[in-house]
């Protein structure tokens, strides 16, 4: 079973004890191995099988990146065989069933799937191996000569399992000096306490008004339960998301890391370019400085840009999912970003600021429904009812489902949360000793509403571990 922060084995057990362990002892060295073994724990927990996976990909990251360092004339080498061997192990682990399956379609074998249990968060370390060994090859840090400094940047408990995609370059120098003070740990804590509440009291409730609607034959599905459906996903994937790297960034700050934003409030874009420059900010920028701009980014021939973003937005739908509904969501993306770049241009400026939110939304909305339905006929099946009007008794399907109609009163949470609207307030009043105070127990309703949920509901997934 997997300690989710937001299960009371990891809020009322694992966290606490780490806390008092980590900060029993004074020395760094002390702290880093504390760090270390519980993360290998929290990783134990939930893949017990699969911890020897990520013991070996730090060992071998270890020894190659060291060779890549001190071997100038055979670096490419190495670099290359590092990378062969990363992608051949999340291959493996993540594609080779789907290779199987798309050979047997397409040539109409019979060839046998092998079943391979998916290591949890295998894709958001792989890509910070990878981060690592190529910025060691480009000479942008040096290789790490303690393995247990490097596998506790591998390991790191807090973004293991959903990101954000921490570089090693990022906190390099926190591995061997941080500052943990009160104020860090304090502020952790209140970032960690609004990451729960987005993933409890919003995105589990937005998870039960989707799942219960999309659990209906989509036949007897009409326009307004559709839109429902698909606005209530729109917000789930965010605050469950987003709520989760609060929680992982409020975590590294209680154990003083400082660890790169991750969401920047992406449902108030104009535009599809905007809301990837805000939404999964550390993934994004891993495709830019990695795959894009090696590929020649945009300073090539305008059809080798295509081709540039055609890949990079290929691999960004194969990254979250062996499904062809993440490829086709992909690059649904990447055709919106080249129609955005070389064929609207500036001319989408000309539109009035909130036809081109709505645009973009509506733009946005349409690829959650990709994201989410696995099959291709019940997407077109979702989107002929999203834009072709089927009637529906709403009223009368809401009212015979009483834990939707519940659910669908912390939309209005949904909707207030995704404007930077409570930030601004606590900007304009951070001098104001009296709001201080107010945030205090503020916070500690959150806390304890999340508590009550977590009582009486076991509901509680998380998006993005199956990634």
């Amino acid at each position: 079973m997997i300690v989710v922060f937001s299960s009371f084995t990891f809020l009322f057990v694992f966290f606490p004890i780490t806390i008092i362990l980590y900060y029993i002892y004074k020395n760094r060295n002390y702290r880093n191995i504390v760090l270390l073994i519980m993360s290998l724990v929290f990783y134990a927990w939930g893949e017990p099988k699969y911890i020897l996976l990520m013991v070996f990909s730090i060992f071998i990251n270890y020894i190659l990146a060291i060779i890549l360092e001190k071997y100038s004339k055979i670096k490419k080498i190495v670099l290359n065989i590092d990378i062969a061997i990363n992608i051949l192990l999340i291959f493996i682990f993540k594609y080779l069933d789907f290779g199987i399956l798309s050979i047997n379609k397409i040539f109409n074998t019979n060839l046998n799937q092998y079943k391979i249990a998916l290591p949890i968060g295998i894709s958001f370390y792989t890509f910070q191996i990878l981060s690592y060994v190529i910025d060691v090859y480009r000479k942008d840090v040096k290789a790490q000569k303690n393995i247990f400094k490097l596998g506790l940047y591998i390991s790191l408990f807090p973004q293991l399992i959903a990101g954000p995609i921490v570089r090693y370059k990022d906190i390099e120098e926190q591995i061997n000096n941080r500052n943990e003070n009160l104020d860090g740990f304090v502020n952790g804590l209140k970032r960690f306490i609004i990451g729960l509440g987005k993933k409890v009291i919003i995105a589990n409730n937005m998870a039960l008004v989707c799942d219960t609607i999309y659990n209906e034959n989509i036949q007897n599905l009409g326009t307004a339960a559709v839109w429902i459906a698909v606005i209530a996903y729109a917000f789930q994937i965010y605050f469950d998301f987003s709520g989760y790297s609060d929680m992982a960034i409020g975590i590294g700050k209680i154990f003083g890391f400082d660890f790169l934003e991750n969401f920047n409030y992406p449902y108030i874009s104009t535009s599809v370019t905007e809301f990837w420059r805000r939404w999964h900010i550390s993934l994004s920028r891993w495709f830019r400085d990695y795959v894009y701009i090696p590929l020649g980014g945009n300073r090539c021939s305008k059809l080798k840009n295509i081709r540039n973003i055609l890949i990079v937005w290929t691999l960004t739908g194969l990254w979250h999912g062996s499904n062809y509904n993440y490829v086709i969501w992909g690059i649904y993306y990447g055709v919106l970003l080249i129609i955005e770049k070389f064929i609207i241009g500036e001319k989408i400026e000309k539109i009035p600021k909130f036809l081109r939110w709505i645009i973009t939304m509506i733009f946005i909305c349409v690829g959650w429904v990709i994201f989410r339905i696995e099959n291709l006929r019940d997407i077109l099946g979702i989107l002929n009812r999203m834009f072709i009007y089927y009637p529906f008794n709403l009223t009368k399907y809401i009212y015979n489902n009483y834990d939707l109609c519940i659910s669908l009163i912390f939309m209005l949470f949904a909707i207030i949360g995704m404007f930077p609207i409570i930030p601004k307030i606590s900007e304009k009043f951070k001098d104001n000793k009296i709001a201080k105070l107010l945030s205090y127990p503020i916070l500690l309703g959150v806390f304890g509403i999340t508590i009550v949920i977590l009582l009486g509901n076991s509901y509680n997934p998380f998006i993005y571990f199956k990634f």
